[in-house]
């Protein structure tokens, strides 16, 4: 990683995280940008249309990290790596529900943060040319990060596609949250069967009616993916 520089935006209120992260990601091969406060976070996000990811503080003054995710996602399906101190988790689902895709709290070390910035990344801009995948209503142009509904464009955010994506390059089989979990987020979760039905839900709300209705619940065990 590295050759063409992907931009790393960090918004954290303590210098000294923000130096310990930066240094950290520039030696990954990152470009990063900081940000002190919310209000400049997005003011650099704005002024920077190339940004690859966002690792943002939850508490910051003048604008905590939640009102900085809702005011990107209004624009944006950037990855966001969301950082707190308040391991709790509602704060998880309160996350996800604005469409975070990591979580870690802190502390943490230095080198996971960077693991789970280039598992996002890799899996935001996956290789393999123009890939197009059809299943029942659905269309998925994986090169245009792009999801079709009977021909209707639907906007996804950066989870809900990776695990459409998942669901429907694995039609037919019985998948459980446990293998869901592992293949679409990397690692074990806590509170994971909700953060998998979470996902789900807004997914087939996302979908309508008939495609959603493609996502059946195996009860006790996961999802299935049907070409209906």
């Amino acid at each position: 990683m590295g050759t063409d520089l992907q931009k790393i935006l960090v918004v954290d209120d303590e210098a000294r995280m923000r130096k310990l992260v930066s240094d950290f990601l520039g030696k990954s091969g990152f470009l990063v940008l900081e940000a002190g406060d919310g209000e400049e976070a997005v003011d650099l996000f704005f002024a920077n249309k190339d940004i690859s990811l966002i690792v943002l503080d939850v508490m910051m003054p003048k604008m905590d990290g939640w009102e900085v995710c809702k005011e990107i996602r209004q624009y944006s399906q950037v990855p966001i790596i969301m950082l707190t101190a308040r391991a709790e988790e509602r704060d998880e689902l309160k996350g996800f529900s604005l469409g975070v895709d990591e979580y870690i709290a802190k502390p943490f070390s230095p080198k996971i943060l960077v693991a789970r910035i280039e598992a996002v990344l890799r899996r935001a801009n996956p290789d393999g040319g123009a890939q197009e995948l059809v299943c029942g209503h659905i269309r998925i142009d994986k090169a245009a990060h792009a999801v079709f509904v009977d021909g209707q464009s639907v906007e996804l955010s950066f989870k809900e596609f990776e695990l459409l994506t998942y669901f429907v390059e694995n039609r037919g089989i019985a998948l459980s949250r446990e293998k869901i979990l592992n293949s679409v987020w990397d690692y074990d979760y806590f509170g994971e069967a909700r953060t998998i039905d979470t996902h789900v839900k807004k997914l087939r709300s996302k979908l309508g009616e008939v495609a959603g209705d493609q996502i059946k619940t195996i009860w006790g065990m996961g999802y299935k993916m049907e070409e209906q």
